[in-house]
């Protein structure tokens, strides 16, 4: 098993986070209705968060000696998640996300496997951390929906 596999793996979970990030951004940004403020607040967090873990990501496939993917169009290539739809009601929205937390723990999920297969402690350590940011942001959002 090669570095090769995993900076893969990497790839899609960096598309998936971006992805996730733009479109917690975009329900940030037209979200509407009387649970607006938590909405559009929670969202922040939500791609705040995110906009850090992109960057992280986006390192480790640096450090293991490939470049990272950084275009819209290459992002659309790799990403299991989906644009998201600035027209959808506030709990569309909010169940959007929630499913969009299953595609991403999968991705991660692949990842992990792959980086404990060829003991890359530093990056089974990042994407731990990133299951159980995704795992908790699932929860917190199916509570809201």
């Amino acid at each position: 098993m090669s570095n090769d596999n995993l900076t893969k793996a990497l790839k899609i979970v960096l598309a998936d986070s971006y992805t996730l990030y733009l479109k917690t951004h975009n329900y940030h940004w037209n979200v509407e209705g009387e649970r607006f403020y938590s909405l559009h607040t929670f969202f922040q967090t939500q791609y705040e968060e995110l906009a850090i873990a992109v960057d992280d990501i986006a390192e480790t496939i640096r450090q293991l000696g490939q470049k990272a993917p950084g275009s819209f169009k290459l992002y659309k290539e790799l990403a299991n998640i989906k644009d998201g739809n600035e027209n959808a009601s506030a709990n569309e929205m909010v169940k959007d996300l929630a499913k969009d937390q299953n595609i991403i723990m999968e991705s991660i999920t692949a990842a992990l496997d792959l980086a404990q297969k060829v003991q890359d402690e530093a990056t089974t350590d990042l994407l731990v951390q990133r299951l159980a940011v995704h795992r908790k942001a699932k929860w917190m959002l199916g509570t809201m929906a």
